[in-house]
């Protein structure tokens, strides 16, 4: 998102300009810092991400571009109270998500029930036939979930879009830390902030618990990667290396005796849990694409047999339609019987002809997106397009208008950016990782914090010229 209205909310200063509670011991220590310091520290970052080569590609008309990722050293702070209310957000949207896809690949109640209409699901890409009536190991779908939020006051926290394929980031939410605690570590004894470099460990210990039955005691755990042009690949190999799992491509991979088994110096071996980064359409040939030279042949017989967990399910991608996010608050009160404590963004469904015409006559107003859209792609921005975008989009809109949903343009909550001027406000989202077993639910505290580096802008994301933050939640 871009131009937008003066925000009405700043999480460190109050409208009169005094420091809010929970960055007033932050404030304290950044004012009795020297100000050049500070600014050798600011550079010092840049030099540190560019060393350990936190990179991302952004995807061109003919080729991919590697960027180092932005990072401001500005902390997002978030109170423990807040916290609280946030991971009981999360938690119940995350086990309905859950339980809506056991439902949908299952039995269908919520069709059934007339809660969401099927039209929804036919002919919608993302819903794959070859998961219908299987369950995963341990009954878990979404393994590794990242809910986007936004915050539009001092309790306003509301969920911009699900992110339960293949949620990517959090190698960024852990460098940023790392790069904080070298940079500043007096900090860390100064202000309790709860950490979060145990995440790869928890990540491993919670794919282990959802091995199929016929896993050894420790079972083995590999992360497949697309290789290294894909944009993430950088968070592949750096979440392998921290897991101590085997980062794997497709080609290390066969089919043997009714196992999916990994090449080494010694053979093949049976890989138990596959966290994979390639998505649904180029998992399996044989199932999907078959054109895909990035997959497993015969990789999706093994899993319904019973044979390896593949975290996400495929198949998880409908959670991620953005015309389906519509209908999570009745997701969540269907699955879990509770009022959603974390509400969605106000959205308008396209296909739907009053909603298409409302659009359509505020397109100047609104954030439009594409269904299946992601990473900032393919997105208008109302009210910073010119008339020659504006009528581009209405024709895409009169041609497919089920391709797309509308928002308003909201105004997000800003954390200031360090700036060679001073301290300055821009814009933030929040993407809390959480992860899911037969254990339970896990939300590590924080998350990544995205942030417009561009004054004015709403766009965060950092294909799109976004950066990143560190994000403190606060113990008690």
């Amino acid at each position: 998102m871009t131009s937008t209205p003066a925000p009405k909310y700043d999480e460190m200063f109050n409208a009169d300009g005094s420091v809010r509670p929970a960055y007033a011991d932050y404030r304290e220590w950044f004012d009795a810092q020297d100000s050049n310091w500070l600014k050798r520290q600011d550079a010092e970052a840049e030099r540190f991400f560019r060393r350990v080569g936190i990179t991302f590609n952004v995807y061109g008309e003919d080729d991919a571009e590697e960027r180092l990722i932005p990072f401001d050293m500005i902390p997002r702070i978030i109170t423990a109270r807040e916290w609280r209310k946030l991971t009981r957000g999360i938690e119940q949207r995350v086990r309905a998500l859950n339980a809506f896809l056991q439902d949908l690949y299952h039995r269908q109640e919520i069709i059934k029930a007339g809660r969401l209409p099927i039209h929804y699901l036919r002919d919608n890409e993302a819903f794959l036939t070859q998961m219908i009536g299987f369950t995963p190991p341990g009954g878990v779908y979404t393994h590794i979930v990242g809910i986007d939020l936004v915050r539009t006051g001092p309790d306003e926290f509301v969920v911009l879009e699900d992110n339960a394929r293949t949620p990517s980031g959090v190698s960024y939410m852990l460098e940023n830390r790392e790069t904080m605690m070298q940079m500043f570590p007096e900090l860390f004894t100064r202000i309790p902030v709860r950490p979060v470099s145990d995440y790869p460990r928890r990540l491993a210990r919670s794919l282990r618990a959802c091995a199929p039955t016929c896993a050894a005691d420790r079972p083995v755990v590999a992360v497949l990667t697309p290789g290294i042009y894909n944009s993430a690949y950088f968070e592949h190999a750096f979440l392998a290396d921290e897991m101590g799992a085997e980062l794997i491509e497709g080609s290390d991979l066969r089919v043997m005796d009714g196992r999916v088994q990994m090449r080494t110096t010694t053979g093949y071996t049976p890989v138990d849990v596959i966290y994979r980064r390639v998505d649904d359409n180029f998992l399996d040939p044989l199932s999907f694409n078959p054109d895909s030279i990035l997959g497993i042949p015969g990789i999706m017989d093994v899993y319904r047999s019973g044979g390896v967990t593949i975290a996400n399910a495929p198949g998880t991608g409908i959670a991620d339609d953005k015309a389906l996010y519509t209908f999570m608050p009745d997701i969540v009160e269907f699955y879990t019987g509770e009022k959603p404590i974390l509400q969605n963004v106000e959205t308008w469904r396209c296909i739907e002809e009053d909603s298409l015409k409302y659009v359509l006559d505020n397109l100047q107003d609104l954030v439009v997106k594409e269904v299946h859209g992601s990473g900032g792609y393919g997105m208008l921005i109302g009210p910073a397009a010119s008339k020659k975008e504006l009528a581009e989009f209405e024709a895409k809109l009169r041609a497919k208008p089920e391709n797309y949903i509308a928002q308003p343009t909201l105004s997000l909550s800003t954390v200031p950016i360090f700036t060679k001027e001073g301290l300055a406000p821009r814009h933030v989202d929040l993407r809390p990782f959480v992860l899911v077993s037969p254990e339970g639910i896990d939300i590590t505290p924080g998350g990544l914090t995205r942030v417009a580096l561009k004054k004015g802008s709403l766009v965060v994301n950092s294909s799109q010229g976004g950066g990143t933050k560190d994000s403190w939640v606060l113990d008690e």
